[in-house]
């Protein structure tokens, strides 16, 4: 792992009260992806199966789970799906426990586009804001949600580089959102390059949203309500995953 040099440029920025203000925009450069693997089993998934999957104005992300079932996958490897800078590593609290967010740039017809990936439910953290992550690296173990749910992943690809951990502020489709399996498989080898691009870095720390300002209902059971402002986690058993949820769109 190494720590990206953070550049800061100031523009200025004029306040309701028409007095100029300095306002700081970050961007760090980190490689281009020469393509994207599944997150856990890399590259392809080996083990792991899908127990519930991308929905628009549902599921936003994609659950994966050890093929053993229950707690079996509890400490497993999470891997970066491509080359990219880590963005977000703390825990969140309310139903998310460790995030790991990590942005990533790559070509495709003739343009450079940039996407976050998002590891949600770890049980250890293994990066840190800031560094850059290379494809296939491990930058997490899968958790339960601070003991929320049965050991698994959640697992989300994002267009929107706003979003953060500030999901009801967005559309909840594919305006915001990719499909993550259907992204990956498209794009599993890119061309190589070990060309640099700058990103930036500071798209949603504007919003400073803290774990109580979530809205987290789509990773919830069908009626299952977290209590405001609770950490305290509801028994496992409540958590019932659809293995074809994804196929019912």
């Amino acid at each position: 792992m190494r720590v990206l040099s953070v550049i800061v440029v100031f523009v200025l920025s004029v306040s309701p009260g028409g007095a100029q203000q300095e306002k700081p925009l970050s961007e760090a450069a980190t490689y281009l992806a020469d393509g994207f693997d599944i997150p856990v089993g890399k590259p392809d998934g080996e083990g792991y199966y899908k127990a519930r999957g991308y929905r628009p104005n549902g599921h936003l992300g994609e659950d994966w789970n050890g093929k053993n079932g229950g707690d079996s996958d509890l400490g497993a490897a999470v891997f970066s799906i491509a080359h990219g800078v880590v963005l977000f590593a703390q825990d969140f609290g309310h139903g998310w426990g460790n995030v790991v967010i990590v942005r990533h740039v790559f070509e495709e017809d003739g343009q450079r586009k940039v996407i976050d990936s998002l590891y949600g439910h770890l049980d250890q953290i293994q990066t840190r804001y800031g560094v850059h992550v290379k494809r296939g690296q491990q930058i997490g173990t899968i958790g339960t949600g601070g003991g929320r749910y049965p050991a698994h992943l959640h697992f989300e690809i994002r267009r929107d580089l706003r979003v953060g951990m500030a999901r009801h502020r967005f559309p909840r489709d594919d305006r915001t959102y990719h499909n993550p399996t259907e992204f990956i498989l498209a794009r599993r080898q890119l061309p190589r390059s070990a060309a640099t691009a700058m990103v930036p870095v500071n798209t949603f720390s504007q919003f400073n949203i803290t774990a109580s300002a979530v809205d987290d209902s789509e990773d919830q059971p069908q009626g299952f309500v977290v209590p405001s402002g609770t950490k305290s986690p509801p028994a496992k058993k409540d958590w019932k995953p659809n293995r074809y949820d994804d196929l019912k769109r």
